[in-house]
């Protein structure tokens, strides 16, 4: 499931797999995104939660000062790829 649109400068690409904990009954994340931490107890939650701090983080972590003034505001736009992994079939 595609969170964002794709980058056009360099290809700036970030998953963010959510993976079912059976004995805490939470989504918890997995993702290259420095500073995201996301648990929630259903899949609309954690996907909610991952929009809304995804993009935030990305920029305030991933990009370095030069990066965002000397490019276009549709270049920064980062591609967001949430999936879900491990023993999620049950709870999709």
């Amino acid at each position: 499931m595609v969170l964002a649109v794709e980058a056009e400068m360099s290809k700036r690409n970030f998953e963010i797999t959510a993976v079912w904990d059976e004995d805490a009954k939470v989504w918890y994340a997995e993702s290259d995104i420095v500073g995201l931490h996301v648990e929630a107890e259903t899949l609309d939650e954690f996907e909610k939660v991952a929009r809304e701090f995804a993009s935030e983080l990305i920029v305030e972590n991933h990009y370095a000062g030069e990066d965002i003034s000397k490019s276009s505001l549709a270049s920064l736009i980062p591609a967001i790829y949430l999936k879900t992994g491990g023993n999620d079939k049950q709870h999709c």
